[in-house]
């Protein structure tokens, strides 16, 4: 039974962290995950609780994109400003008071322009006032499985008991791109223009064109530091980088660039076997066939250093032969996967087809091979 557990844990995305092949940063936490694996390649003081400041506003934008999914909201529905937006300081989007404007815009105001009147003024729109949509923005962090994250306020200004951490950030960015794909553009999106007021998306990988980045979110108050959350995409990988606690906007900028290319120069995925793809045939027992496929139900996939790629070692183990009838997807065996620097991995196998029994005379055939050969 726990041999099994395992096995479902695996293929639900549970992940080990990977050996930092002595690598460090200067981010006082930092984390890069394969956005597709869920493997951790580097993690420093991931778990710390620290104020995120408007790195938090992603757990609000996914707020907002979750009442937009579920028909809450609409992108073209228009919103009030109220006086407590209005007066938000910090980084604006420069609403004023008392004007409506389209939930589109304010999106593009939170994820571009960092606007604090923004995000007061949705979280009025779907919550009635601030407060309650804290509380449901820790609510829906518990239900993501952030349980480093707690949220006082929309915005990420600092205050008590507002803090998440890099490892929570990262699974955020995951989910956000996972379960919105379609609002997921707007972290792309280098300028936005409200009332004339050009404002160029505060990323600075993205400004300076590091290739495949496409998102998400920079942060700085006085008691936060500098932190960046970075996304990109590169062929058919997708990293994730947080950092936090960075002393300035240039060595944020600096070390963004540094980790985001370590990650995809000193880590690859490697494919043993796709999803459905035959990992090897067991012997049937009296069965229609002789023998079933064994095949794992997700690709057997892993981001590897190139250094552990080297010494990674797949051993498979079955029942054989697997008496009939047999129902396709029914779990037959496992591939059990080492590499130097890692904890063993486990990749449960199923049949790939059904197998009847065979007919009273297959069966006496099957019955007379085993009394010559014996059991395989």
């Amino acid at each position: 039974m726990a041999r099994w557990l395992l096995c479902a844990l695996v293929l639900l995305g549970w992940s080990w962290p990977l050996p930092a092949a002595a690598f460090e940063t200067a981010a006082r936490a930092a984390i890069i995950v394969d956005h597709r694996t869920g493997a951790v390649l580097f993690e420093k003081n991931a778990d710390e609780r620290m104020p995120p400041a408007s790195m938090s506003k992603l757990m609000t934008a996914y707020l907002i994109f979750d009442a937009l999914a579920h028909g809450g909201l609409k992108l073209d529905d228009e919103v009030p400003i109220s006086e407590r937006a209005w007066k938000m300081g910090g980084s604006q989007m420069f609403l004023e008071v008392g004007e409506r404007v389209k939930v589109e815009d304010l999106i593009r105001g939170i994820i571009i322009q960092s606007g604090n009147d923004a995000c007061v003024a949705m979280a009025e729109a779907i919550a009635g006032t601030e407060e309650e949509f804290a509380r449901q923005l820790t609510e829906k962090a518990l239900a993501l499985g952030l349980t480093g994250s707690t949220f006082m306020n929309s915005t990420g200004l600092d205050a008590p008991g507002h803090l998440m951490t890099v490892r929570d950030l990262a699974t955020l960015s995951r989910r956000i791109i996972q379960d919105f794909p379609d609002y997921f553009k707007y972290y792309s999106e280098r300028e936005f223009v409200y009332r004339d007021i050009k404002q160029p998306n505060r990323n600075p990988l993205l400004q300076a064109n590091v290739p495949g980045v496409d998102g998400l979110k920079t942060g700085f108050t006085d008691g936060s530091g500098y932190g960046l959350v970075a996304t990109a995409k590169r062929g058919d990988r997708r990293l994730v980088v947080v950092l936090a606690g960075l002393g300035s906007m240039r060595e944020r900028g600096q070390e963004g660039e540094r980790v985001l290319e370590y990650g995809f120069r000193e880590f690859q995925e490697y494919v043993l076997y796709r999803e459905g793809q035959t990992v090897a045939d067991a012997e049937v027992w009296l069965g229609a066939q002789p023998t079933v496929a064994l095949v794992p139900t997700k690709p057997a996939a892993f981001t590897l250093s190139r250094e552990a790629r080297k010494g990674l070692v797949a051993k498979l183990r079955h029942q054989s032969p697997v008496p009939a009838p047999i129902a396709k997807g029914q779990p037959l065996g496992t591939l059990e996967i080492t590499a130097p620097g890692t904890a063993p991995r486990t990749v449960p196998l199923v049949a790939g087809a059904d197998v009847a029994r065979a007919g009273v005379l297959g069966r006496i055939a099957g019955s007379l091979a085993y009394l010559v050969r014996g059991a395989s």
